[in-house]
């Protein structure tokens, strides 16, 4: 497997994702083998950040003091164009089936995926 790509774990400003070149399993999350086939051949690729709202939660109590200032604040599962889901935030007034796209913001002193509904 080549070197990592840089991600919005590490302060990029994009969303990674693996595809196993054996099977042919998309997988979000960092990993070292094939989550489906166990093989270690994994290919690396940048997301669109294009999707479409699969679930969504409206978060009114922050967990943490450093979240206090952001409720209430939306969580999504989010189904990528390229086949995996992911857990980001996104804009309140989201739906279930919205066509959404990512930008990154600040939340609780780190960059996270953020999406908004696509125009």
């Amino acid at each position: 497997m080549s070197a990592r790509l840089a991600d919005w774990t590490k302060g990029e400003q994009a969303i990674t994702y693996q595809t196993c070149t054996s099977c042919g399993h998309v997988q979000y999350f960092h990993r070292a083998f094939c989550a489906a086939c166990g093989e270690s051949d994994l290919r690396e690729a940048r997301a669109s950040g294009k999707g479409r709202v699969y679930a969504t939660s409206l978060v009114c109590r922050a967990a943490t003091p450093e979240t206090r200032a952001h409720v209430p604040y939306n969580i999504l599962l989010v189904d990528c164009a390229e086949g995996f889901r992911m857990m980001a935030h996104g804009d309140n007034g989201l739906a279930i089936g919205d066509s959404v796209v990512a930008s990154f913001r600040p939340f609780a002193g780190k960059l996270v995926p953020f999406f908004a509904r696509e125009k």
